[in-house]
């Protein structure tokens, strides 16, 4: 009985933390879906409930930061930000985890070292290069930094994920006269299709929310991502409550949506390794 009423204590007090960290998201549907008269006196005043989809239809369509054009923009940026890091990061991790070769710990302290440096810290680095390169305000350039922020964590993500993997296959595959290539194309990467969905989901989450590296190399208005729109919705003299709140939704069921596609693998990826 003792145990029982200790489950049930901790399923009371997992269920109002989630409820506590679902609060500012069921608030901002509420201010999406309902008219601006309605949530002057608070989202949670519910004395008059009409819904509406007006503010969708007005940050879709907002004359002068349109989430339609947003969106593409931001699809056009994430979708090789998230495949090009994947790629590289993958056989990088492959080769920590199964190839001895020099300087091996020292390289992968490097790229650890590399995941503690804060985005401020070389804002100012990332914007020199990118413009003696002439890639500010290019999709191209905003790609190229994103796959370098990418590639170090990937890497270690996928290195402790092959690292579950045992060799056997992979000997078995050489003695009959594989290739390394041959292996790993053939034979791991279909084994941690899991750790790629994982890392897959992460990082195109990670790039279709950043704001800050886009603030740094994107400025014209035709190219602006659908994180650098919702801001500008915001009037000078009138804030639109639920017309920055739809906005905020629409950007946020992408990542969601990517979520629920691979939520299978990317659970078992999580999972996988952590329990070796």
């Amino acid at each position: 009985m003792k145990k029982r009423y200790i489950q049930i204590i901790r399923t009371v007090i997992a269920w109002l933390i989630a409820v506590i960290w679902l609060l500012p998201f069921v608030g901002i549907l509420m201010t999406s879906i309902r008219p601006m008269s309605e949530i002057l006196d608070g989202w949670w005043n519910f004395k008059e409930f009409h819904l509406t989809p007006d503010n969708f239809m007005g940050a879709w369509n907002h004359p002068t930061a349109s989430l339609k054009n947003g969106m593409k923009n931001s699809f056009i940026v994430a979708i090789p930000s998230t495949v090009l890091p994947l790629f590289i990061a993958t056989m990088a991790g492959y080769g920590f985890s199964r190839y001895r070769f020099p300087v091996k710990k020292t390289t992968f302290f490097i790229i650890i070292l590399t995941l503690t440096l804060p985005q401020q810290m070389i804002a100012v680095p990332i914007f020199q290069i990118m413009n003696s390169l002439g890639l500010v305000d290019k999709y191209l350039g905003l790609i190229l930094v994103h796959t370098a922020w990418g590639i170090p964590w990937i890497t270690f993500f996928m290195r402790n994920f092959f690292s579950t993997i045992p060799s056997n296959v992979e000997e078995a595959a050489r003695i009959d006269g594989a290739s390394d290539f041959t292996i790993f194309f053939r034979i791991i990467l279909p084994l941690a299709l899991p750790g790629i969905a994982s890392a897959a989901a992460l990082q195109f989450t990670w790039v279709w929310s950043d704001f800050f590296l886009a603030l740094i190399l994107i400025y014209s208005p035709d190219k602006l991502l659908a994180t650098q729109r919702v801001p500008l919705m915001r009037g000078v003299y009138h804030v639109d409550w639920g017309l920055l709140a739809a906005a905020s939704v629409l950007v946020m069921l992408v990542p969601l949506l990517v979520y629920a596609v691979l939520q299978k693998q990317y659970v078992k990826g999580m999972v996988g390794w952590s329990l070796k």
